[in-house]
């Protein structure tokens, strides 16, 4: 596979990424003593980093990548909204301003990190209703990004972005496109959306499992042929990756198994973001021409980089060429 060719034809693609934005807050410091007003550590705080998350992050490692991208998303004017904006200004991404609205806070992760270590976490959000984007789905805004690109990435992190109504909306415009976009989705099983006619879906071990009605928790068996079998017939994608950890990836396609690939990683510091990396660099490489497998080996060798950060880090294009 020539990478650097494929870096060229990246960098004409048209890419929309729809989901659930977020703020991602680091505070880095060190802890010594203990406070004297509870048994808890005292974090001296040496830095604060924000960065793009959630489906802000999918967008990054778009752009990471050098794939221009229209991000949509639900956020309200609020002070997370300026530090949002500018974080994504900084790496030449378009957040989309058709998606501001009354009451939906702009998602703030915020993980304190002691030496490598994260302490805790504190989120703020509002409730998965208030971010809902029922009132553009027929907005002339809308349907024009939507109807010149290359691919449409629906990332759902259970926040209220991703519903029935965002999903029957773009599958019934882009069905009249002359050249209709890709629909990729990142699932998750437990919010039950109407997922048919996908062009590719990427559960991981524990979504699988479950959107196959089979035991998902960490110990049990799975079994490649009965998931993507009931995973095919339930929801009919085009094609199917399965990510799997240590375990590497399942690919399939048109209802039948390709095979597994095993995972690149060496070194794994921190796995958050690691998903957004695999979805990424699948969607540009189908979406350049790539098969299912050459793209999957693509965004494998990329996950094997982003796992060896600390935080949420996006692949570059210069980190794929080298890898």
């Amino acid at each position: 596979m020539d990478i650097a060719n494929l870096l060229n034809k990246f960098a004409k693609l048209r890419i929309v990424v729809i989901g659930d934005i977020m703020l991602d807050h680091y505070i880095m410091g060190d802890a010594t003593r203990i406070s004297p007003e509870a048994p808890v550590p005292v974090v001296s705080v040496a830095r604060d980093t924000y960065v793009p998350g959630g489906a802000a992050n999918v967008a990054n490692n778009f752009a990471g990548l050098g794939v221009p991208t229209n991000l949509i998303g639900s956020y309200t004017n609020d002070p997370e909204s300026v530090l949002l904006n500018e974080v994504l200004s900084d790496r030449g991404i378009q957040l989309s301003p058709i998606g501001q609205k009354e009451g939906a806070t702009t998602i703030l992760k915020t993980r304190v990190i002691v030496q490598r270590q994260q302490l805790c976490r504190i989120d703020r959000e509002a409730k998965p209703a208030a971010y809902a984007l029922d009132h553009l789905l027929g907005s002339p805004q809308f349907l024009e990004l939507i109807t010149n690109a290359d691919a449409i990435l629906f990332s759902d992190y259970a926040k209220g972005v991703v519903n029935d109504q965002l999903l029957n909306a773009v599958r019934t415009h882009v069905a009249s496109l002359p050249k209709q976009p890709l629909l990729i989705v990142d699932p998750k099983p437990k919010r039950h959306l109407d997922l048919h006619g996908m062009t590719l879906m990427t559960p991981n071990r524990a979504e699988a499992l479950q959107m196959a009605g089979f035991d998902s928790s960490p110990d049990a068996d799975f079994d490649d042929e009965a998931v993507s079998s009931i995973i095919f017939k339930k929801y009919n994608p085009e094609k199917l990756v399965i990510t799997l950890g240590a375990e590497g990836m399942l690919l399939g396609e048109n209802g039948k198994i390709i095979g597994r690939i095993a995972t690149e990683a060496r070194e794994v510091f921190d796995v958050s973001g690691a998903g957004d990396t695999v979805i990424s660099v699948l969607t540009a490489g189908l979406a350049a021409g790539e098969s299912l497998e050459d793209a999957a080996r693509l965004a494998n060798k990329a996950a094997g980089v982003v796992v060896s950060h600390l935080g949420t880090a996006p692949i570059t294009a210069e980190e794929l060429l080298n890898a």
